[in-house]
């Protein structure tokens, strides 16, 4: 997780936000895992999504 969602840099301390953050996280780990159209990691899945909006669209519809 560390790698794909740099989680040591996150500045998140208040409350719960860690917390929900991580599940966040883990969700869209699941999701991009999941997504097989696209050959290459999990960084590469969250950096055309991040650029290709049907791509997003696709990877949250699946």
């Amino acid at each position: 997780m560390d790698v794909s969602f740099r989680e040591d840099h996150c500045r998140v301390r208040k409350d719960h936000a860690l917390e929900n953050f991580v599940i966040l996280r883990h969700m869209a780990m699941n999701l991009l895992k999941r997504e097989k159209t696209l050959k290459g990691g999990i960084q590469t899945k969250r950096l055309k999504a991040a650029w290709d909006e049907n791509y997003l669209i696709k990877i949250l519809s699946a």
